[in-house]
């Protein structure tokens, strides 16, 4: 793994024992990641020095469990992916997917390209913004646009709309407040073809904080989806029975 000259050593953080039923054959893959963002992370200004001690529950393992809500084998794409977070960790939990990491700053694109050459992951890095024509005709018709932490409900329904393909879904990482954001800012999100926003919980048994999600879907030509709310729940509970038999 490559690292930037420092001062001191940091002490990693262990996984813990909840991590290999996330991420099964991909845990050593998990603890290089973690490793990185402990060490170069916090050098680059990628993640904050007072999060290390926090980087599994808080951010590696909160970003994995997205894939609760995320079909076999569709493409992603990650805006405004930052250190790689939910990109980075939803590949090493689902390598089935195919997963596109969106991130206009230099320092950041290229941290992103080294991790993803080092633990040989099934991931593009693309450095651009998700609102840019180039990036929109790259990419456009992914599954699922994700992101965390990146803006209001109203902005991202704007720069993920144009990305997904009619009958895919915006997924969007949020905090306690994510019910008030629909209320704010769903007449927005609709108004971009993004309609039945809802609030969903990931990572239930795994975290001792469930990740909380908006889901939004793409309004299809016709008014047809291709997703349903109860196909999601149906295949969230496959995905946490495959947890608990890689637990036992």
């Amino acid at each position: 793994m490559f690292h930037v000259k420092r001062d001191e050593e940091v002490e990693i953080p262990h996984a813990p024992e909840a991590s290999i039923s996330v991420f099964g054959n991909n845990q050593t893959r998990a603890d290089r990641y973690c490793a990185a963002l402990a060490t170069d992370g916090v050098l680059l200004g990628l993640i904050g020095p007072r999060e290390v001690p926090r980087l599994w529950e808080r951010h590696i393992l909160n970003c994995a469990v997205l894939g609760d809500v995320i079909e076999d084998a569709e493409t992603v794409v990650d805006i405004g992916s930052g250190a790689g977070l939910p990109g980075i960790p939803l590949a090493m939990a689902r390598p089935d997917l195919s997963i596109t990491l969106v991130e206009p700053l230099l320092r950041r694109s290229e941290f992103l390209e080294r991790i993803v050459d080092e633990l040989e992951l099934n991931v593009r890095v693309i450095r651009g913004r998700a609102e840019e024509k180039a990036v929109r005709s790259d990419i456009g018709g992914a599954d699922v646009v994700t992101s965390r932490a990146v803006a209001p409900l109203e902005r991202l329904s704007k720069w993920s709309a144009p990305l997904v393909r009619d009958g895919g879904r915006m997924v969007a990482i949020k905090g306690s407040s994510a019910a008030e954001e629909i209320e704010c800012d769903g007449e927005v999100a609709h108004r971009q073809g993004i309609v039945d926003l809802h609030v969903e919980q990931c990572g239930a048994g795994v975290l001792d904080v469930a990740t909380t999600v908006v889901i939004g879907h793409k309004r299809a030509v016709g008014g047809a989806r291709t997703t349903t709310g109860t196909q999601g729940a149906r295949s969230a509970a496959k995905r946490r029975g495959r947890r608990r038999d890689r637990k036992g």
